[in-house]
C-alpha cells in the first residue's frame, strides 16, 4: 500500500464507504476517544449495510455514545468494549450491550502493547498536516499512539475545527493508510452554571489549596466555581487528566505559572481537552499546554514528583464510613474509581499532597448526599484509607487517621443541618456513634461558621481559631489530659482526674443561643491539634455573660489567651451583651493579667481566695 506524503495527501482522501470496504469480519477497531471521536467515520461505520461488517469489536477508552449509540449497537453486528463506565455507557453495560474492561488507566497502554487487547484498525481524529507533513492528534492523546503502532490499517479523519496541540501529538502523514475528511464538528461542552451553594463548596476547597500547589481538575460546576476563587493564588501548576475552560481561565489570570512543578515544568500537562469552542481556539498552537499519553499523565510516580499535588474529585454521595459514590450516567464525564485511584496514589506520593472529595450536602431534588451507608450504590470508590478530606458547603471533614466513629461525627458536622439528627440516630442504632451521643438539633443551623481568625505569635507559630464542633470531642479530651493538676484546678476550681465521653461531649455540643465557644489550633488543617479554648455563657435574665478560657501550658505566655479574650469581647458585643463576669482564683496570676490588659474596666472583689470580676463593656 502506497504511503501518503505531504505532496499527495489531498489525492489520498477517500470516502468513508471506500474505507469500510477494507474492513474484514472479526476485526478489532480502535476508535479515538471521547471528544476526539472520529465522528464522520464512525457514523458511516455504524449505519452502513455493508456485508463485510460482521462480528466486529470496537475498542474505545471513553464512549460518549454519540455515533456509537445504544441504538446502533442493537441493530448492528458490533460489540463495543470500553475501559470507562461513565456517560451513557452505564446503562448499556448493565443491559449487556457493552463490555467493560476494568483497568487502571495507567495500565491500558500495556494491555494494548501486549496484544492482550489487539488492534487491527485504528481510526483517529487529526488536524490537517503542517508544512512539514505532520498532523496533530489535537484534543486527545490517551493511547492513540499505541493503537496506531499496532494496527495494520491506520485511518486519519482530518478535522479542520480541532486545535493543533503540542506534546506527544504529532504524527507524520506518511503513517496513515487512509484519510477521511470530517463533515462533523468536534464534541463541545458548554460551561456549567454555578449557584451560591457551589461557590460555598468551592470556598472551602480553596482553603485547602496552598500557593504553588499542582492541581488535577475534572468537569462540572465545582471546578467552574473553584477556578474563580483560585485566581488569587500564586504559582499554581496543572497536571490534570482533562484540560477545561476553568483551567484556561486560571492560566490566563496568571494564577497558574507551572514554575514549581517537577514534571514538565513551565507547562500544563494533560491527555484530553473538554470544553467550548473558545477553549479549542485558545489551545490552538499554544505551547504552554502539553498533551501526553495516559501512561504518563496517569502515572502515580510522575504525579507524585510534583510537590503539593492536589486531586479534587466531585463526589455524588458519601457515607459515614467515608465511602464515596461517584457520578454515574451523563453526570459522569470523567471520574471512575480507576481514574481516581491513579491520581490519589500520586497525591499520596507527593510531598504535601492531598485528595479532596467535594459535594453539596443535598442533591437537586433535596435528598441528602451524606448517608449512613452507600454500599448499594454503583460507581463507588471504597478505598476508605485514601479518603483524606470531604467538603460540603458547611465545611471540611478531615478523615485521615480518624476512627470510624470520629469520621462519622466529622461528616455529620458538614451534612445539611436538617439531616444531622437523622444521621445521628441511624449511627447510634448501628453502633457507629455512642448510644448516649448528644445532639442539639437547634444548634445545627446556628453554628457560627463565620467565626474564623488567625494569629501569628512568638516563634513564627500560626494559630487558627474557629467555633468548636461536636467532632472536636477527641481534640478537647486530649487537651484536658495535657493539663497539669494546677491548670485543671484553675479551670474547674476542684480536682478533676478524668474527662470521659459522657463529660466531654456535653462541652463540645454547644447551645449557640446561650453560648459561644472558640478553639485555637496549630498544625496542618486536619492534622493539627487544639491548644486553647475560650467561651462565654449568657446568664439567664441578665445582660452579662460568664467567661472561661484555657491554654495548653506549652503555649502559655505567647498572647493566645489575650487574642481569645478580644475575640470574645467582639462576639459578645455583637450579641448585645453588656459585659462579662468571671471567677478567677487568687493564685491565677496569668488569667488576671490577661483580663486587666483587655482595655476594659474591671471591678474585682476578693472573697475566700477567689476574685469575683465584673467587666462592663461601657
Amino acid at each position: 500500500m502506497e504511503k501518503i506524503s505531504s505532496d499527495n495527501w489531498n489525492s489520498a482522501v477517500v470516502t468513508p464507504e471506500t474505507m469500510i470496504e477494507k474492513i474484514r469480519p472479526g476485526m478489532s477497531i480502535f476508535l479515538g476517544t471521547a471528544v476526539a471521536e472520529p465522528r464522520t467515520m464512525v457514523r458511516h461505520l455504524m449505519t452502513s449495510d455493508a456485508k463485510n461488517l460482521e462480528d466486529l469489536e470496537l475498542i474505545q477508552l471513553v464512549s460518549f455514545g454519540d455515533a456509537v449509540s445504544r441504538q446502533t449497537l442493537q441493530s448492528q453486528n458490533f460489540r463495543l468494549k470500553t475501559f470507562f463506565s461513565g456517560w451513557v455507557a452505564d446503562e448499556a453495560i448493565e443491559e449487556g450491550q457493552v463490555d467493560l474492561i476494568p483497568s487502571r488507566f495507567v495500565k491500558i497502554p500495556q494491555l494494548i502493547e501486549s496484544l492482550l487487547r489487539p488492534v487491527d484498525v485504528a481510526i483517529v481524529q487529526i488536524t490537517p498536516p503542517n508544512e512539514a507533513g505532520f498532523c496533530s492528534l489535537g484534543i486527545a492523546v490517551d493511547v492513540a499512539r499505541e493503537a496506531l503502532e499496532q494496527a495494520s490499517i491506520k485511518v486519519g479523519e482530518i478535522n479542520t475545527q480541532i486545535p493543533r496541540t503540542f506534546g506527544d501529538t504529532f504524527v507524520p502523514l506518511s503513517e496513515f493508510d487512509f484519510l477521511i475528511c470530517s463533515t462533523d464538528p468536534p464534541i463541545y461542552f458548554e460551561r456549567w452554571e454555578i449557584d451560591d451553594i457551589w461557590y460555598q463548596v468551592a470556598q472551602h476547597v480553596a482553603s485547602l489549596i496552598e500557593d504553588e500547589s499542582c492541581l488535577a481538575f475534572s468537569i462540572g460546576p465545582l471546578y467552574e466555581a473553584l477556578a474563580k476563587i483560585l485566581v488569587n493564588k500564586r504559582n499554581l501548576g496543572i497536571h490534570s487528566p482533562f484540560f477545561t475552560d476553568p483551567l484556561m481561565d486560571l492560566m490566563k489570570s496568571g494564577a497558574v505559572t507551572n514554575r514549581r512543578k517537577e514534571t514538565y515544568r513551565g507547562k500544563a500537562l494533560t491527555s484530553y481537552a473538554f470544553g467550548t469552542p473558545t477553549l479549542m481556539k485558545w489551545l490552538d498552537n499554544n505551547p504552554l499546554v502539553e498533551f501526553q499519553r495516559i501512561g504518563k499523565v496517569f502515572n502515580p510516580v510522575m504525579i507524585g514528583r510534583n510537590p503539593k499535588f492536589v486531586m479534587i474529585v466531585a463526589a455524588r454521595k458519601v457515607d459515614l464510613y467515608g465511602r464515596i459514590g461517584l457520578y454515574i450516567g451523563k453526570g459522569n464525564v470523567a471520574s471512575g474509581p480507576a481514574e481516581v485511584m491513579d491520581f490519589i496514589n500520586g497525591a499520596e506520593l507527593s510531598q504535601g499532597g492531598r485528595c479532596i472529595f467535594a459535594l453539596t450536602s443535598r442533591d437537586r431534588n433535596g435528598s441528602p448526599n451524606i448517608l449512613l451507608s452507600i454500599v448499594q450504590l454503583p460507581n463507588q470508590f471504597s478505598a476508605l484509607e485514601s479518603v483524606g478530606a470531604v467538603v460540603t458547603e458547611y465545611g471540611v471533614a478531615y478523615l485521615e487517621g480518624r476512627t470510624v466513629r470520629e469520621r462519622a461525627q466529622a461528616l455529620i458536622d458538614i451534612a445539611h443541618p436538617d439531616d444531622r439528627a437523622g444521621l445521628v440516630q441511624e449511627a447510634k442504632e448501628k453502633r457507629i456513634l455512642y448510644r448516649d451521643q448528644i445532639f442539639l438539633k437547634d444548634s445545627a443551623r446556628l453554628y457560627p461558621a463565620d467565626i474564623t481568625a488567625t494569629c501569628a505569635v512568638k516563634g513564627d507559630l500560626n494559630i487558627r481559631f474557629r467555633a468548636i464542633k461536636p467532632s472536636d470531642e477527641e481534640g478537647m479530651r486530649h487537651l484536658f489530659y495535657r493539663f497539669s493538676d494546677e491548670t485543671v484546678y484553675y479551670r474547674y476550681f476542684h480536682s478533676v482526674s478524668s474527662m470521659p465521653h459522657a463529660k466531654i461531649q456535653e462541652y463540645v455540643n454547644v447551645d449557640w443561643n446561650q453560648a459561644i465557644s472558640i478553639v485555637g489550633l496549630i498544625g496542618e488543617e486536619g492534622k493539627g491539634r487544639i491548644i486553647a479554648e475560650a467561651r462565654f455563657i449568657i446568664i439567664p435574665s441578665s445582660p452579662f455573660a460568664e467567661i472561661v478560657f484555657v491554654v495548653d501550658e506549652a503555649y502559655q505566655g505567647l498572647g493566645i489567651a489575650s487574642f481569645l479574650y478580644k475575640m470574645l469581647i467582639q462576639l459578645a458585643k455583637g450579641k448585645g451583651i453588656k459585659g462579662f463576669i468571671a471567677e478567677v482564683l487568687f493564685s491565677n496570676i496569668g488569667a488576671m493579667k490577661v483580663i486587666r490588659k483587655g482595655d476594659l474596666p474591671v471591678k474585682a472583689r476578693l472573697e475566700d481566695g477567689v476574685y469575683h470580676l465584673v467587666i462592663p463593656f461601657s
